[in-house]
């Protein structure tokens, strides 16, 4: 990218940050901050589940993606200028598709592993969905319009795919198997495309078996390097494994094997899945993941260099020759300084569309919510749960965001409007998960009432349990979930005057997605019997720390 195009890159982020007035620039989080204002940053950079973390300079600037699954909008787009501040500026896939068999809730499946690449100007994205095959997704402008996705390769099971153009025009693309779809896994194979990158060319050729020494290796990232094709794949499960790298002269093999990553004696498991980038000046970096169960799989950054043509990650603790991940670091050099930002949480509700925190568990309806221009509160309809729903599971319209830090609360203040007295509408606060909790508003004969439950297994399709039941004066009220760590217990309560806040129900252990980490969000339902009609005002969102 020249000077030009980084200059209208620039803005082009002032801009969208104008239209989307809930995402500034200069949002800060008040639970997590990596950049420490000295010069260092701490580990993890992003203390939420963008899982299957990949990343991309074009010029100085630095684009992220990360695994969806079923949640839309999906493929997050995220910015930075110092690979350490970060900002949500876009979605690359509005909707999941096909559109028609994500409307409802595919917990699990969809957006798998991404790969984002700079190639001819344009920016891409290749994922595999483990149902359909591998797609791609295409930009000249990250922070605007993407073009819709391409099948490159109609499969079963083929997953985490990453393309390389070589250096003699062709182009080549890398993936992984699921086994619960392809019967087998631990396996890469290659492929050769077309010169456009949107259409596989052969049945691919495997060029690395992991059964023996490197269980479930997948997540391949493909590059080239002083005459080397590398495949960067982890290897040893999601929450135990560790980072592999393969290399060879020969785009198809065979591929020396190397560990340069591992958990040793550090707390972060499972260090691997990332993405090798360098700055202008030539420093190279390492994102990868850690899974932490209910927090989902957040995001750490590790120095990295070369040594005979190896990578050379985080710090070798141990002094084995594999790469432990570090603490805190300095931060990587780009060349000038810049203003701390965080993903936005907090949400005022305030601008007439819905902040880029927030995710459907299937692919939005226009009929699910409703932000008027000159009002300051978001609208939620009274929507029916699917039909014969013992709960929430598959109701897609809940609105969510992750987990953003290890400690932190969230609440929000309701207004319910039933149109009808023993409606059979609620709204209210919940954290979701394969266990899931609410804290939810409600009207009878007699009433207003509040309660607070929970659906342990509700994957499983287990009804919600009672733990509480509270009468209230009107028809609004504030909502509070405390999370804290290590284990995620989330504590509710509740206020009618948005001052003094009364715990609520017994403490629960947030458990996480299928695939993802818990969340929180809220919700406005309708029961199947009930008549038509009926919505919640939110009149805001705020992701605080916990009180002392």
């Amino acid at each position: 990218m020249n000077l030009r195009q980084s200059k209208l890159f620039f803005i082009l982020s002032l801009l969208v940050s104008f239209s989307y007035g809930q995402n500034p620039d200069n949002y800060k989080s008040k639970v997590w901050v990596a950049d420490q204002g000295d010069g260092t940053y701490k580990n993890p950079i992003l203390y939420a589940d963008y899982s299957d973390p990949d990343v991309v300079r074009v010029g100085d600037d630095y684009f992220m993606t990360a695994s969806s699954f079923n949640c839309a909008p999906g493929l997050p787009i995220l910015h930075s200028k110092d690979m350490v501040n970060w900002k949500l500026i876009n979605y690359a896939l509005p909707e999941q598709v096909p559109v028609d068999h994500f409307s409802v809730p595919q917990h699990g499946n969809g957006v798998w592993a991404p790969s984002i690449r700079y190639h001819n100007n344009e920016v891409y994205i290749y994922w595999g969905d483990p149902d359909f095959g591998i797609y791609m997704v295409k930009t000249k402008d990250p922070f605007g319009e993407w073009e819709a996705p391409v099948l490159v390769m109609e499969a079963k099971g083929a997953i985490d795919p990453s393309p390389l153009w070589d250096d003699n025009g062709k182009a080549y693309i890398v993936h992984a198997w699921a086994g619960s779809r392809a019967g087998v896994k631990s396996l890469l194979t290659v492929h050769e495309m077309n010169a456009d990158g949107t259409k596989v060319l052969d049945s691919g050729k495997h060029v690395f078996d992991g059964h023996e020494n490197h269980p479930t290796v997948e997540g391949s990232k493909f590059y080239k390097r002083n005459g080397y094709y590398y495949i960067f794949a982890p290897a040893g499960g999601v929450a135990t494994g560790w980072q592999l790298i393969l290399r060879s002269k020969d785009v198809y093999g065979p591929y020396e094997e190397k560990v340069v990553l591992e958990q040793g004696s550090t707390k972060i498991n499972g260090p691997h899945q990332g993405a090798w980038v360098d700055t202008p000046n030539g420093e190279s970096w390492f994102y990868h993941f850690q899974d932490v169960d209910a927090y989902g799989r957040i995001v750490h950054l590790q120095p990295m260099s070369w040594k005979n043509d190896w990578p050379v990650m985080g710090e070798d603790y141990d002094k084995n020759g594999i790469g432990e991940p570090v603490a805190i670091h300095k931060k990587p050099n780009v060349g000038k300084s810049y203003s701390i930002v965080t993903p936005v949480e907090t949400d005022e509700f305030d601008m007439d569309e819905l902040g880029l925190q927030w995710q459907w568990q299937a692919n939005p309806n226009v009929l699910w919510n409703a932000q008027f221009r000159n009002t300051d509160y978001l609208r939620l309809f009274s929507i029916k749960v699917p039909e014969e729903s013992p709960n929430l599971w598959m109701v897609p319209n809940l609105l969510l965001q992750k987990f953003p830090a290890p400690n932190f609360s969230a609440s929000t203040k309701v207004k319910l409007f039933p149109e009808e007295a023993e409606s059979g509408k609620s709204a209210g606060l919940i954290i979701m998960g394969m266990d899931y909790a609410t804290l939810t508003i409600s009207l009878d004969k007699e009433g207003y009432y509040i309660t607070q439950t929970e659906a342990l297994g509700a994957i499983k399709g287990n009804a919600e349990n009672e733990n509480a039941k509270e009468r209230i004066k009107s028809n609004e009220v504030y909502f509070k979930v405390t999370v804290t760590a290590p284990d995620a217990t989330c504590q509710f309560s509740y206020s009618e005057n948005g001052r003094n806040y009364k715990k609520i129900g017994k403490p629960f252990k947030a458990q996480p997605g299928k695939w993802i980490g818990a969340k929180v969000g809220i919700f406005s339902v309708s029961t199947q019997e009930a008549k038509r009609g009926g919505y919640a005002d939110f009149d805001w969102f705020k992701v605080e720390p916990n009180e002392n």
